[in-house]
């Protein structure tokens, strides 16, 4: 199962390479985390980052994945919204909404994150 993360501009790249790295630390992710790039545009210098994308293999992994994601989430300050995309699925989730939650309501959330990922692929 692939999953796309992506984070809306202005600081997107930035905080797509933070996301990146907190999820590169994750135990279980370790290796299956990648930065998407394409080409710079002309006049400019270095790629561009668009997303993350992670290859998961059966198991718990996406409950990894979206509790590390939460987690991350929870530390941004801001209107960071990242859009977690599988197959033609897409969950939004933004870190207003995160900080608000207790520990319950951040389990919760996680559990029905994934069955919505889950579901259809």
């Amino acid at each position: 199962m692939d999953l796309v993360l992506t984070v809306e501009e202005p600081a997107g790249a930035d905080e797509l390479r933070d996301l990146h790295r907190a999820l590169s630390g994750e135990a279980e992710l370790r290796g299956r985390v990648r930065l998407r790039q394409r080409p710079p545009a002309p006049g400019t210098l270095g790629p561009v980052v668009e997303a993350v994308e992670v290859a998961l293999a059966p198991g718990g992994a996406l409950t990894v994945l979206t509790g590390a994601v939460l987690v991350w989430l929870r530390h941004r300050r801001g209107t960071v919204k990242v859009k977690v995309t599988r197959g033609k699925d897409t969950v939004e989730v933004t870190a207003q909404r995160i900080r608000e939650l207790d520990p319950v309501a951040v389990r919760d959330l996680t559990t029905e994150i994934v069955t919505a990922l889950e579901r259809k692929n």
